[in-house]
């Protein structure tokens, strides 16, 4: 009843054309069609157990596209109707690469040893083959999918001299083949490009050498002509070469992260480009960008947790380097980036350079807080401490406060108080340096005339016996903080700044704290070193209960009084989900992940969902999305939620005239079920209206000129009576007919209301979200 593992779009290697108006990308276990006029998805390609590793169009039919996948199969579907037409199995293979023959199909598998393998495709009726005929075409090939490439239907492999894998910074990194010359164009890890001729015939190779870029090229690709040669590496820069006419080459700069794949449409009329970022660039002939399709922003590690803009409820988390980046979940897509750090990214190895570390919202998303940390070899660590304002003229925040140096070490922890109306705002922070400071909003009326709008300033800081505070977090009502302190948890009033009690547990330093919600409200959390969930009765000041569960990440729902653990053992992690106030945890999920989860949060919903199943309540108000230690943003969905995008994503014939949008879908399907339900006599009718732009009234009224041109009451019944069928025609030809259905006593409705136009139509307001990180 709960399914999981939805991951986001991902911009691997498994990406290419299959016409100008459509780009197909491997995401996750998963297939996306985007469209490249309108950077929409149009529909998702499911049916995969594991990995999609390569996607490619059929020759001889080109509506039709394979997917290859780590789960050992081969799938063949339709991608404009979405439709699986046939699934294809080889036991034991691990493909990772995919291209096709006239009779066989090219396959990279993997057992122990990687291996080329020809794959023969047995011609079949039944949607479920297995196909056994393997045969080795090359052992212990590089595991690397852009290590192999295809070309006029050959596969000739060739040794190389000695001499000429001499070098430590030759090492080859990618490959591809010219479409009709014999001429294999490598790239390698010195930034140069080889173009190696003649290995086909008796006498010696030979090759010629490009050089451009400065560190490895990542991808090469040949346009459908052979006319051209791209290239693209972490310089983020595409580069076009001339074929046999290399010193003519043509540039697109910054194009916002390393290239890491590179396709063609069939035309040669588009190029695709995917980059390390998770995103993917759609560029026309003329090197002209024409379409960005960016998906969840991909770094080396989000060192913030994960947080949910209160205003735009969007995930808020590191994106590109010394930025923040807001992604809709509800659309699946990347909102804008925010420049947090505001200084030139440098691309160079081990170069210390700020990085967001911290980042909270207050209750109402009027205020941003940051904090950005620098630390180099020969200096001491750098922290700068900004708030940030929302800004309503341009709907974005804009830098109100900055603070260098707020402590004297590394913080450890950050959190808003939720201020009420006759409050103020209040940010409290910890440090490594043993103190927590609060930081308040000063008045404006309290400042100068020539200073315009409030500022932030240090209001308090605390500290309790030496001991080192690791984590902080504010009580629903805002009436308490709670700081621990080691293994001691404090707890502190924010109005006097009184300590009000401490609170002891089992030795183990604390890791996380949270205040119950709702009706929990009186109930402390929090999970210890030692392997220890222990929850406090903040009334009685003791220990309510404990018990022993090694908890990565606790967190506590907003909306409600529920309570999520992820426990981690055995290489997975469990999760719970639980009240304080009862003994038995309303939901659990054996590994919903390999490994340990990193960051979590409870998104809200837009709308309270209805009807859920028993075990499913704890979805009803909010949406749980983690992430994990391999960069796998996953969420949990009800199967009704699952029915009705699996519903939406039935699409129609595609009309080639007009752009694909999941609007255009949508309509179209509205107007097909129209025209099936409508009476044959309304067709009858309908075949001798007359076109509009052939009538004589629309002719006049767009051919004439504007300020001689008659009142618009003339006109508008000028134009329904062009549009009217003359009562003479209809009867003469219809009314015979139509006597003969009535008297038979088929009293049939003429127009009928579709009982599904509603239903349809309101699936235009369903998230299109069905994968969302990796």
């Amino acid at each position: 009843l709960i399914s999981e593992g939805l991951k986001t779009v991902r911009a691997n290697d498994a990406a290419g054309f299959c016409c100008c108006r459509f780009l197909l990308c491997a995401s996750g276990e998963c297939v996306k069609v985007f469209s490249t006029s309108t950077e929409e998805c149009i529909h998702d390609l499911q049916g995969h157990t594991d990995l999609v590793t390569g996607v490619l169009l059929r020759p001889s039919n080109h509506l039709q596209v394979y997917s290859c996948s780590i789960d050992g199969t081969v799938r063949l579907w339709d991608f404009t109707d979405g439709i699986l037409i046939k699934v294809r199995v080889d036991s034991g293979c691990f493909f990772h690469t995919l291209a096709l023959s006239t009779s066989s199909q090219f396959v990279c598998a993997t057992e122990k040893l990687f291996q080329l393998v020809a794959v023969h495709l047995p011609q079949s009726g039944d949607q479920l083959v297995e196909s056994r005929e393997l045969s080795a075409v090359l052992s212990n090939v590089s595991s690397n999918p852009a290590d192999i490439a295809f070309g006029r239907g050959v596969c000739t492999p060739f040794s190389l001299k000695e001499d000429n894998k001499k070098g430590g910074l030759n090492t080859f990194t990618c490959v591809a083949c010219h479409p009709k010359d014999d001429c294999i164009a490598t790239g390698h890890g010195d930034g140069k490009i080889r173009l190696w001729r003649n290995f086909n015939h008796k006498k010696e190779y030979t090759y010629s050498t490009l050089h451009w870029h400065h560190n490895a090229v990542s991808s090469l690709c040949f346009t459908p002509e052979g006319t051209n040669l791209l290239s693209g590496g972490v310089e983020s820069v595409l580069v076009q070469w001339r074929y046999n006419q290399e010193s003519q080459r043509d540039f697109l700069p910054r194009l916002g992260a390393a290239i890491t794949h590179i396709a063609v449409s069939p035309d040669g009329a588009l190029f695709c480009t995917s980059h390390s970022d998770n995103k993917i660039t759609i560029i026309q002939s003329c090197v002209k960008v024409s379409a960005v399709i960016q998906g969840l922003v991909k770094g080396e590690s989000v060192q913030t947790d994960l947080i949910v803009d209160p205003r735009s409820k969007a995930l808020v988390l590191n994106g590109k380097p010394g930025h923040l980046q807001f992604y809709s979940l509800q659309r699946d897509k990347l909102l804008y980036n925010l420049d947090i750090v505001q200084q030139e990214y440098i691309h160079e190895l081990g170069l210390e350079q700020f990085e967001v570390v911290k980042a909270a919202f207050d209750a109402s998303g009027t205020w941003l807080a940051t904090v950005e940390e620098r630390k180099q070899k020969s200096a001491e660590l750098e922290v700068n401490l900004k708030l940030w304002a929302f800004d309503e003229q341009t709907q974005s925040f804009v830098l109100n406060t900055t603070i260098s140096a707020p402590h004297e070490a590394r913080i450890t922890a950050m959190c808003f108080r939720q201020a009420t109306d006759s409050q103020t705002t209040m940010l409290v922070s910890t440090s490594k340096d043993g103190h927590f400071k609060a930081w308040h909003l000063g008045d404006i009326s309290k400042k100068q005339v020539m200073y315009e709008g409030p500022s932030w300033s240090c209001d308090f800081v605390g500290t309790y016996h030496g001991l080192v505070p690791e984590c902080c977090c504010f009580s629903a009502d805002s009436s308490l903080l709670a700081v621990s302190f080691q293994e001691v948890v404090t707890v502190w009033s924010p109005t006097s700044w009184e300590l009000l009690t401490t609170l002891s547990q089992p030795p183990g330093a604390i890791r996380d704290l949270c205040f119950g919600r709702l009706s929990c409200s009186k109930y402390l959390l929090g999970t210890t070193a030692k392997n220890l969930l222990c929850c406090w009765n903040l009334l009685t000041c003791s220990l309510e209960w404990s018990t022993s569960m090694d908890i990565s990440l606790l967190l506590a729902d907003p909306l409600s009084e529920n309570m999520a653990a992820f426990c981690c053992q055995a290489g997975c992690t469990d999760l719970f989900v639980f009240k304080p106030s009862e003994p038995r945890p309303l939901f659990s999920h054996k590994a919903v992940c390999s490994g340990t989860v990193t960051r979590a949060v409870f998104a809200p919903r837009e709308k309270m969902l209805d009807s859920c199943e028993e075990n499913s309540q704890w979805l009803n108000r909010s949406q749980l999305h983690f992430l994990t230690q391999y960069m796998d943003l996953m969420t949990f969905t009800t199967k009704a939620e699952d029915d009705r995008l699996m519903a939406s994503s039935k699409q129609l014939v595609i009309d080639d005239s007009v752009a694909m949008t999941p609007f255009y879908l949508l309509l179209g399907k509205h107007r097909h079920q129209q025209q099936e339900n409508q009476d044959p006599m309304s067709s009858l009718s309908a075949e001798r209206t007359p076109l509009p732009q052939s009538s004589v009234a629309i002719k006049e009224l767009l051919q004439t000129p504007a300020h001689v041109l008659p009142s618009t009451s003339f006109l508008c019944s000028m134009f329904v009576q062009s549009l009217l069928i003359s009562v003479t025609d209809l009867s003469e030809r219809h009314y015979p007919q139509m006597e003969k259905t009535w008297n038979s006593g088929n009293q049939q409705h003429l127009f009928q209301e579709n009982p599904d136009d509603h239903q349809m139509i309101c699936r235009l307001h369903l998230p299109q979200l069905r994968s969302i990180c990796t």
